[in-house]
């Protein structure tokens, strides 16, 4: 993955890259999402039959051939040109989900067409007719679920792009909002900072769709999204591009994963670069994970192939530690298959 990045970097302008790579304030968080997981260590288990490794397993119910989710990612036509598009048919190709971010700059129709199994990323507006003509307008594509953004009741200061001078071309459409699309300026400008838990069971009731609260660290957090209808979890700090100093998500996700006892499904994102990162979150709870920045280089580099590339990797790391774990399945996975370091 890192060698995608280090291409990526060469391909991109500075202020693209340093929009997609950077993070808040100092990027404290956003360089522990990444080196947390070295704090935790696999227990190997051997003279373990494991001749047919198998990364498939089930999220919200639905089949998924590899543990590693889409995470959804803004303006991927700065990126590629493809877009959107490439990552949908990437996702396709590799037998996962792909999460559609409300700020994306390919259509919900456009990512539709391309077969991905698919999940829509919400921010919700100010104006809530905005926000359920997006949430009709996910469905009626075929969406499943929708992801509640909620740690974004306002923008972090993300600092590179203070230094860089960076801002999202503005005449670069976000069709989700509105079928002729807003400006990206225009977008952020729409977003409410009053999302609260009450309105959580209110989306999944409008959207007749499972809703997957992305944003949680903390136990109290989690108990709260249990109670409020939320269909699933995703332990997230927003990749550390939001509040700088909290906790890398691997490290909040045993809190998490206790305080939910089973109840709905813990996903986790933030910090993914390679597949043992992957095992150690399964084996610590997790139901799945999802990769943004790791795709998104594999996009810059070779649209459509250099995605899909990424996550063919990622399944080969992933069997790989597998089997060297003692462990053949995903489903498998257990804490006692991981340790903190000592």
């Amino acid at each position: 993955m890192w060698d995608y990045e280090a291409a990526a970097a060469e391909r991109l302008e500075p202020g693209a890259y340093g929009y997609y790579a950077g993070g808040a304030g100092d990027e404290r968080t956003l360089r522990d999402n990444v080196e947390a997981f070295t704090r935790w260590q696999l227990r190997p288990r051997v003279l373990v039959d494991v001749g047919a490794p198998s990364t498939a397993t089930t999220v919200l119910g639905h089949d998924v051939s590899l543990p590693v989710l889409v995470a959804p990612v803004a303006y991927q036509r700065v990126a590629h040109p493809d877009g959107e598009v490439a990552m949908g048919r990437a996702a396709a190709a590799a037998g996962t989900v792909m999460c559609l971010s409300t700020l994306a700059t390919s259509s919900p129709e456009e990512v539709a067409a391309t077969g991905v199994q698919r999940w829509f990323q919400l921010y919700v507006f100010r104006d809530l007719g905005v926000t359920r003509e997006m949430v009709d307008r996910a469905r009626e594509a075929g969406f499943t679920a929708l992801v509640l953004t909620v740690d974004t009741p306002v923008l972090g200061r993300r600092e590179r792009d203070v230094r860089t001078g960076f801002t999202v071309p503005p005449d670069l459409p976000v069709p989700s909002l509105g079928r002729g699309g807003v400006t990206p300026h225009e977008a952020l400008q729409l977003m409410s900072p009053s999302l609260s838990w009450k309105d959580v069971q209110a989306f999944a009731d409008m959207a007749r769709l499972p809703v997957v609260v992305k944003g949680v660290v903390t136990a109290e957090d989690a108990h709260l999204a249990c109670e409020h209808g939320a269909a699933a979890l995703v332990v997230s700090n927003h990749g550390g591009r939001q509040l700088d100093g909290v906790s890398a998500t691997i490290d909040a996700l045993p809190e998490v994963v206790g305080a939910v006892g089973g109840r709905v499904d813990v996903l986790l994102d933030g910090g993914i670069r390679r597949g043992t990162d992957v095992v150690k979150a399964l084996a610590l709870g997790a139901r799945a994970v999802l990769a943004g920045r790791a795709p998104l280089w594999g996009l810059v580099v070779d649209g459509e192939m250099g995605a899909r590339h990424v996550l063919e990797l990622l399944r080969a790391e992933i069997e790989l530690a597998l089997q060297l774990v003692g462990c053949p399945r995903v489903d498998e996975l257990s804490p006692a298959h991981v340790q903190q370091r000592r």
